[in-house]
């Protein structure tokens, strides 16, 4: 995955100005944007792994959008997103709501927490994007490792029928009066190409030992990012 990028959607500037720096002092810094509640919408989401949100002004106006906020976010595939609420009495009510949403108390060390908790969210992301990449490449190899595996089967049956050809040809060859001078120039261009052909079918043993390893790395690479994803689990 490219540099993590995260949303931070409030009306809190401090807020924002709080979650950057403490940010600072950890080892990888992502991309972090700013945006208010009044100016929010659907397409924010596009193009960020996780959204922070924090706290919104109050008002009737303003708790429904903070709830199509929330609705929206969640139902986004492939976006996490915390939630920071202002009071404690607003996480019990959240967490009933939005039961797969994390939720930090706006409480002493809370941008620490935030911090951790954001961190391991983006882990998270990383990981399964690492293992639906090493997916879509086994899958994609599997259909070239058929065709493969289906040519070094028929190698044998081929090896034999380029023998029989280049034997033949050799044969011809080698009693010019058998032939006219054309019909030699056609013998001996056969006899090229299946030297030819019969050069390619040897490279197959070493495409074959290039698919086995290609295979068992990709097999590597799955397992031990699916080993690593369940061990934050």
């Amino acid at each position: 995955m490219s540099q993590s990028s995260v949303l931070i959607v409030s009306d809190d500037t401090e807020f924002a100005r709080t979650i950057a720096a403490r940010w600072q002092s950890e080892r990888h810094v992502p991309e972090i944007t700013l945006v208010t509640s009044d100016v929010w919408h659907s397409a924010s989401l596009l193009g960020y792994h996780l959204v922070i949100i924090g706290p919104v002004r109050s008002g009737l106006v303003h708790s429904e959008r903070l709830s199509a906020i929330l609705s929206n976010v969640i139902a986004s595939p492939g976006v996490a997103a915390v939630y920071v609420a202002g009071e404690q009495k607003d996480i019990s009510s959240l967490q009933e709501q939005y039961p797969q949403l994390p939720v930090v108390s706006r409480q002493d060390g809370w941008a620490g927490t935030l911090i951790l908790i954001s961190i391991e969210v983006l882990r998270r992301i990383e990981a399964i994007e690492r293992a639906r990449r090493a997916e879509r490449l086994a899958l994609a190899s599997q259909g070239c490792a058929t065709l493969g595996r289906y040519m070094l089967e028929m190698r044998p049956s081929v090896n034999d029928a380029l023998t029989s050809v280049l034997g033949n040809a050799d044969l011809l060859l080698l009693e010019p009066g058998q032939v006219s001078g054309e019909s030699r120039e056609q013998i001996q261009a056969i006899h090229t190409m299946a030297l030819r052909l019969n050069e390619i079918v040897h490279r197959f043993s070493s495409l074959a030992s290039e698919m086995r390893a290609g295979e068992k790395e990709s097999q590597a690479e799955t397992e031990t990012v699916l080993r690593g994803f369940g061990a934050r689990s």
